[in-house]
């Protein structure tokens, strides 16, 4: 039997190649499309928090090497014309299920609101099953396209490396992944979004499907021919053992250090919206230019440059006073210098084409292990974020293992010490990091330090010298939630953003209802500061979704007391704020509040789906007929006082705006909206004087909505 001719005729043109080139550009477009607008659809059904992108990130994580498994079984595994005919099936029952559900769903790949949470105890689970139903399938057959295209393209083309398409597929996810908040979103319903990725994915099936036809036409190769002088790569042999374990150790420390990263500086540096996108891009870049080819990542020159990241990393971790701009370029260049590391070793170790399916299932493998130790390990075992510093520490580890075995002609014994340092050092720093948080190891300068689903918690002390001034602080990363004296004859003094001056203060004590049994409720309890207006028999309501926030606020450790020194009826409602509502309602709970008071949204991970029409009509059913709806909205990169302004124009309410300056007795600058039906609420002296109006106000800013919002149109 002779083989078969694998001299390309037409599979050699410029035409073919053009056509797997587009093949992997439009699936790695798409794959960067879909996580950020399925993460949009489903976060207000889990209350809005950045935990969500997080697990949303970890489900394409694993689903990705999900399908890398596939395309490892099928170009290893399956003769050559069934590859064809199994994925040609696969795509096309995939536009046949899209198509049923297409009617029963509002887009194919948004799930219908019969698939909406009964509640938000599971949440993790819940967003697996989602996004399994929505978009499991096709994002499957996504992550299959680079390497089983690049394994089909090898059998077309052959003596071409095939290591650069996979930079190109990370060049379509950069652009993907910076379209979306900046072209996408700003201009397009979630509906529409739904509607325009779908058709995206039909023309991906008749790219993929195309060169699963010439996959069926090739047949069998004999061999696949050696790669280009250029592109060799360094192992002639099936992969060791050792080499798929540092296929993985290395991509799981790419992963590590490229989220620990993206927490540290969105969450601990700046609360600055779309932040999370620079990491991410810096993350494939280092993809696109180590995969492009050997002369983009030079080990001496890189060596050295570890250097400086270290120098630049010490000074960010200890100058806590350090501008902000010089701060995140700091931890940027940190991050670029790692990951190139990381991902240019990965590269010198890649193997021949025949094994390229394998080489990216490990390399898949260690990313997701990247995002499970990240996201679900990390917030067990460590009160802060240590993912970062630990993953730089392992790449000097890497470096150094290169330093002592530069001179060893045997390879097997390099790559085995290799392999012993990184395993060494990724157990001794996270043994080391998890003792550290058992003997109550904190952050300096925190009292309390705590790690969950939501992020990390921490109460700090301010002038522990001084009984009179002696204070405690509550913050989520960089934003204050609350500070509360020590002393006596100050400990239910409203403080921050909640003083009697500031708009809240001004609403509650100025409102008819003040001292004759008022309702308030609160979205966000922070430390519960609102408590302290309570007088005997007023109702307070507060909804948290933090239950570590719920914990302090109710006395843990005793910084706090505004809960438990409350005269008024208080109740906190664990949960999403929005969701614990239209459950009330639903149940026949209305809770006729006399102030509604909207505290969720000065961080820049504001809860959207707070603020769109169809929650205020919840907000509205919830109003007493004379009651005060008020919203903070101090926020130093957001302005939301064009979001307000519409809502009060689509429900007929009168707006005011009061802000505050901050001072050294305990008040913080403060910006808050005021809405009501009842325009003679904002008559009072007290809020007349110090109220906007707004007079003449105008924007062009549409009606945000659950189907569509958009923050980048609001920044300042």
């Amino acid at each position: 039997m002779t083989a078969p001719n694998l001299t390309p005729s037409k599979e050699g043109s410029r035409s073919g190649t053009v056509l797997y080139v587009l093949s992997i550009f439009v699936s790695a477009f798409l794959l960067f499309q879909i996580q950020p607008l399925i993460a949009r659809y489903i976060l207000p059904w889990f209350g809005g928090t950045p935990a969500v992108w997080s697990t949303v990130q970890l489900f394409f994580q694993v689903f990705l090497t999900a399908g890398y498994a596939y395309a490892a079984w099928l170009a290893g595994r399956v003769p050559g014309k069934m590859q064809g005919w199994i994925h040609l099936v696969l795509l096309a029952a995939s536009l046949v299920v899209m198509t049923v559900l297409g009617f029963r769903w509002p887009t194919p790949i948004t799930p219908g609101a019969d698939w909406k949470p009964l509640g938000v105890d599971t949440p993790i689970s819940d967003i697996f099953r989602l996004l399994l139903a929505g978009v499991g399938i096709p994002y499957l057959l996504l992550a299959t396209n680079s390497p089983l295209t690049q394994a089909w393209f090898t059998r077309a083309f052959p003596g071409r490396s095939p290591y650069w398409l996979y930079a190109l597929s990370n060049i379509g996810s950069l652009v993907g992944l910076l379209a979306y908040p900046f072209v996408i979103e700003p201009n397009l319903s979630v509906s529409m979004q739904g509607w325009a990725w779908t058709g995206g994915y039909v023309l991906f099936v008749l790219l993929a499907g195309f060169t699963a036809f010439r996959a069926l036409r090739q047949g069998d190769p004999a061999r696949l021919a050696a790669p280009e002088p250029e592109a060799a790569p360094q192992t002639r042999t099936a992969p060791s053992l050792q080499h798929q374990v540092l296929w993985v150790l290395l991509s799981a420390t790419a992963s590590t250090i490229y989220l620990g990263a993206t927490s540290q500086i969105s969450q601990e540096v700046a609360a600055i919206p779309f932040l999370w996108v620079l990491p991410l891009s810096i993350y494939l870049l280092s993809f696109i230019l180590t995969y492009s080819g050997e002369r983009w990542y030079n080990r001496g020159l890189f060596g050295g440059l570890m250097v400086v990241a270290t120098l630049a990393f010490v000074w960010a971790a200890v100058d806590k006073a350090a501008p902000l701009i010089p701060l995140i370029a700091a931890y940027c260049f940190v991050l670029f210098v790692s990951v190139m590391i990381c991902n240019g070793e990965t590269y010198r170790l890649r193997p021949e084409p025949a094994h390229l399916t394998r080489f990216y299932l490990m390399t898949s493998i260690g990313g997701a292990l990247g995002g499970v130790a990240v996201n679900l390990l990390a917030p067990l075992v460590f009160n802060g974020y240590w993912e970062f510093p630990i993953g730089f520490c392992v790449v000097w580890a890497l470096l150094l293992a290169l330093l002592v075995t530069r001179k060893s002609t045997n390879r097997g014994q390099r790559l085995r010490f290799i392999h012993n340092v990184l395993v060494g050092a990724i157990l001794l720093l996270a043994g080391a990091a998890s003792l550290f948080t058992l003997l109550g190891g904190k952050t300096p300068g925190a009292q309390f330090e705590k790690r969950n689903f939501y992020g990390v918690v921490r109460v700090k002390e301010g002038n522990p010298g001084d009984p009179e001034q002696h204070t405690y602080g509550l913050a989520h990363g960089v934003t204050l939630h609350g500070l509360e004296y020590t002393a006596p004859d100050k400990r239910d003094l409203p403080t921050t953003y909640y003083v009697a001056q500031s708009g809240i203060g001004l609403a509650i004590l100025n409102h008819p209802k003040r001292g004759h049994g008022m309702r308030v409720g609160v979205l966000g309890l922070g430390i519960g500061t609102l408590a302290a207006y309570g007088q005997p028999g007023d109702s307070y309501r507060f909804y948290e979704i933090n239950p570590q926030v719920v914990q302090l606020a109710q006395g843990q450790g005793g910084y706090f007391s505004y809960l438990a020194d409350n005269r008024a009826q208080t109740t906190v409602v664990e949960g999403d704020a929005r969701i614990s509502l239209e459950r009330e309602l639903a149940a026949g709970q209305r809770q006729n509040f006399d102030i509604l008071a909207l505290d969720v949204f000065n961080s820049d991970s504001i809860p959207v789906h707070l603020v769109t029409k169809e929650a205020f009509a919840v907000y509205l059913a919830d109003l007493a007929p004379d009651g005060i709806l008020a919203a903070h909205i101090s926020n130093r990169y957001l302005n939301l006082t064009p979001v307000f302004w519409q809502m009060a124009k689509a429900y007929h309410l009168t707006m005011v705006t009061i802000s505050t300056p901050g001072d050294d007795k305990g008040a913080a600058s403060s910006a808050w909206v005021l809405l009501a039906r009842d325009p003679s609420l904002f008559a009072t002296p007290a809020i007349a004087q110090r109220a906007v109006t707004l007079q003449g106000y105008s924007t062009n800013i549409p009606l945000w909505t659950d189907d569509f919002s958009n923050l980048f149109q609001i920044l300042n």
